[in-house]
């Protein structure tokens, strides 16, 4: 069936814009199986669907592609006794339309890629469909899809859908990623748009130039001690000319942010809508009854990382359908509503998406889970004996991991959470699993996001400035008598009517002694996954829109910061996860990190922040100090098993702060690592004949050396580990 090769490019639009309208089909055919939906809700569904099916047969026929006009048109007959009538839809029926969209898309797709003439005959397809499609009588009052008996749930024949049958999209969509993003003409345009205001931004900056040097000229060496009315009136035009361009500035930068994440980005609910029908399709052929629920699939992503996203989204549902669901009858012996209930929830916290998929199925059996890890060899018998079990737990991302005893279509190889596993490490992030047996199953998937700001509030602690992710911030109050609940081992304010705990967050960082707020303290309300902390900080800064970056390889797992931003003067903010803040800390957990305790000195900010993020990843308790004198007043209070120290500071600097240390009976064997921008060999010589432990270069601690050193002087100086 040839086409025009002038209208090919029209053709492969259409392709585009049927599989939208095939999704928006599929959407409504999977709710005409949720049961108890009454005939009002059902009418307005008939009525989107035969208007989505008529839309498919007139763009189809005005191209001139006659078999797909004619599938469509098949598909309107299939539906009209039941939009008639206003019936239950038959799940057989369903099936029927499923199929016949998959056909559809499937010959729209190789229309698009020129293999129209190729394609066979859609007479014996449209036949089979026609056939596949249950009598008028029979769709007006058979069993809905809703009431179908448990022997209906797997039909005899299932025919190949558009995703098991057609690799091309997904091909083609992998080497979209890799290439680039499409772009249409509107989007370029409004950024050209904003490139030409840029332009005229930059000239009149010239001018501001222009005229800030007229006023330097005015002020001569004998007006500097009363400027002239002249310069006055030139200085003010600039000041006031200035702050106009900086709220231009901001507006522009803004119009560039969004029209390129127009560009790059696209709602989560574009990949995740599709599976809800691959989680329909694989219920129906396991036998089972599952939903699939979805929360924020408004969250707009990189377009890149959905394509990544996409595969381990599928393994963790195929598996949650395999091998978490149970089927209808054992559900209803369990107490639980025969159709298993699967919710994806997607959340965006400044850089970090969190997804996180939960069934109330049956849960992993962590002996099961050890058996099967023997069994295959994954393990030893030794080795799984000393396994707690989260540990066995995490089995079930081994490479070759399976329960399966036989390899069936949908799992047995032991490859799904392992490919699972392998996607998060790609995208820098990292997979959990929580699960209580009989009851069901969470994973949550962490990964980072590298495009657009995100607004960030800054809050301070003693001198220690830290961001907090405004999305996981719920509101800021003062603490005061009346709303503060202070107990012998907690404290807790009325937030709306709950009592929300109250952590310090100079305590949470190691600064000071945990303490009640005092009057008109700040608390910051931050929520996240289902929790609420109350956050006391010394002063709220401001928030901004800042650009929030991934922490360096060697301390990414440091539980309290997800990335750290760079502000306008170089400085380096760390910023912290709304996780870490709502978990109340539980210091008998984990022995080490009471064990061992560090003092970092150092007058750079940007300096302590990263000192402070390696050495807790080697759970190391991290004290700061911002010049040697603070650092002598904390050791007259505090106890340091290692003190890592700025050799220049101007107010004493390293040197001199070993030769107090060292003149001190209390301090003198404590192990003291000097470390400096200055890489040079005097530098180092002149460090270590002061009497440090060890040197390192801040390039060398950047890269990944420091707690190696601070291991290392500990151990020579016998302190202990």
């Amino acid at each position: 069936m040839p086409v025009d090769p002038m209208l090919q490019s029209l053709v492969a639009g259409f392709s585009g814009e049927a599989q939208e309208v095939c999704q928006k089909v599929t959407m409504d055919l999977l709710e005409l199986e949720r049961e108890g939906i009454d005939n009002e809700a059902l009418s307005k569904v008939y009525t989107r669907l035969a208007r989505h099916l008529h839309t498919l047969k007139g763009s189809a026929a005005s191209l001139g592609l006659q078999d797909l006009s004619s599938i469509a048109h098949k598909l309107e007959d299939a539906l009209a006794p039941l939009r008639k009538d206003i019936q239950p839809m038959p799940r057989s029926l369903v099936d029927m339309l499923l199929h016949g969209l998959d056909l559809f898309l499937l010959r729209a797709q190789a229309h698009a890629d020129g293999r129209g003439d190729a394609l066979p005959d859609p007479t014996a397809a449209l036949a089979q469909l026609v056939a596949d499609a249950p009598p008028p009588e029979a769709a007006a009052g058979g069993a809905s899809a809703s009431e179908a008996p448990q022997a209906h749930y797997a039909p005899a024949k299932a025919a190949p859908t558009a995703s098991q049958v057609a690799p091309a999209p997904s091909s083609i969509a992998d080497d979209d990623a890799d290439a680039g993003w499409r772009v249409a003409a509107p989007q370029v345009t409004a950024l050209m748009r904003e490139v030409e205001r840029l332009r005229e931004f930059r000239m009149r900056l010239e001018d501001r130039l222009r005229d800030v040097s007229k006023a330097v000229e005015l002020l001569t060496a004998r007006e500097l001690l009363a400027p002239t009315a002249r310069a006055r009136a030139v200085l003010a035009s600039v000041t006031a000319g200035v702050r106009s361009d900086g709220h231009e500035a901001s507006d522009i930068v803004d119009s560039l942010e969004e029209g390129l994440k127009s560009i790059t980005t696209r709602p989560v609910r574009t990949i995740l809508e599709p599976l809800q029908r691959m989680v329909r399709d694989l219920s129906r052929q396991l036998g089972k009854q599952a939903r699939l629920s979805v929360v924020g699939a408004e969250v707009s992503l990189d377009r890149r990382l959905l394509e990544k996203l996409k595969g381990a989204m599928v393994h963790l549902l195929r598996n949650a359908v395999d091998h978490g669901i149970e089927m209808p009858d054992e559900r209803e012996r369990a107490g639980k509503h025969h159709e298993g209930a699967l919710t994806l929830r997607v959340e965006q916290q400044g850089n970090i998406l969190f997804l996180e998929l939960s069934d109330d199925g049956r849960g992993i059996d962590p002996q099961q889970v050890r058996a099967s890890a023997e069994r295959k060899g994954l393990i030893s018998a030794e080795e799984g004996a000393r396994m707690h079990e989260t540990q066995l737990r995490d089995l079930i991302f081994r490479p070759g991991f399976s329960t399966r005893t036989d390899v069936t279509d949908t799992s047995g190889r032991g490859v799904g959470l392992d490919a699972v596993r392998a996607a998060a490490e790609s995208m820098q992030g990292r997979i959990e699993v929580v699960s209580t047996k009989g009851s069901g199953t969470r994973f949550i998937l962490t990964v980072p996001m590298e495009l657009g700001s995100s607004p960030v509030l800054t809050v301070r602690a003693i001198d220690t400035a830290v961001g907090l992710p405004m999305l996981a911030v719920e509101s800021t109050q003062l603490a005061s008598q009346e709303n503060l609940r202070i107990g012998r081992t907690k404290t807790q304010v009325d937030y709306n009517g709950q009592l929300v705990p109250v952590v310090d967050l100079g305590a949470r960082l190691g600064l000071r002694a945990s303490a009640p707020p005092s009057e008109g303290q700040p608390l910051i309300i931050v929520q996240s996954g289902g929790k609420r902390m109350a956050l006391a900080v010394d002063a709220v800064v401001g928030d901004r829109d800042l650009v929030i970056r991934p922490l360096p390889a060697e301390v990414r797992d440091v539980p309290a910061y997800q990335g750290a931003a760079i502000l306008s003067r170089g400085e380096l903010l760390l910023i912290l996860r709304p996780g870490w803040v709502v978990t109340e800390a539980t210091p008998t957990t984990v022995a080490m990190p009471q064990s061992r305790r560090a003092l970092v000195v150092d007058d750079s900010l940007t300096a302590r922040a990263l000192h402070r993020a390696m050495l807790e990843a080697g759970g190391f308790t991290v004290h700061l100090a911002a010049s040697g004198a603070r650092a002598m007043e904390r050791l007259q209070t505090e106890i340091y098993d290692v003190i890592i120290c700025d050799l220049e500071m101007e107010e004493m600097n390293g040197t001199e702060v070993i030769a107090k240390l060292r003149g001190q009976q209390e301090t003198r064997n404590i192990p003291v690592i000097l470390v400096s921008a200055n890489d040079s060999a005097g530098a180092r010589a002149r460090g270590l004949s002061a009497g440090a432990d060890g040197f390192l270069s801040k390039r060398e601690c950047a890269a990944g050396r420091l707690l190696n050193e601070v291991l290392d002087v500990m151990s020579r100086r016998g302190a202990r580990a």
